[in-house]
């Protein structure tokens, strides 16, 4: 059974985004900053990317925290991951 995980540390996030080759991305809408994204493999065409330091900028600003999964249930690197509330339970 594999658990997930909730984390504010910048470091933290980019960390596990890296180890999985994963890009800070946001999409774009019509209010300020966006939907904050990782982009995994090649970019999708929505997600706009952005350096990792507007990245935190709007992560912040929305008072976010980063919901992930480290492992699968079979062991291997998961790429499970989404953006809550931070005062929201799991």
């Amino acid at each position: 059974m594999s658990q997930s995980q909730t984390t504010t540390n910048h470091d933290e996030i980019r960390k596990w985004a890296e180890e999985r080759d994963g890009r800070p991305a946001v999409v774009r809408t019509k209010g300020e900053g966006g939907i904050l994204r990782i982009d995994f493999g090649d970019p999708e065409e929505a997600f706009e990317p952005i350096e990792w330091d507007e990245f935190f900028r709007i992560f912040d600003e929305n008072d976010l925290a980063f919901l992930y999964q480290a492992k699968t249930g079979d062991g291997q690197a998961s790429r499970f991951n989404k953006f809550v509330e931070r005062n929201q339970k799991r």
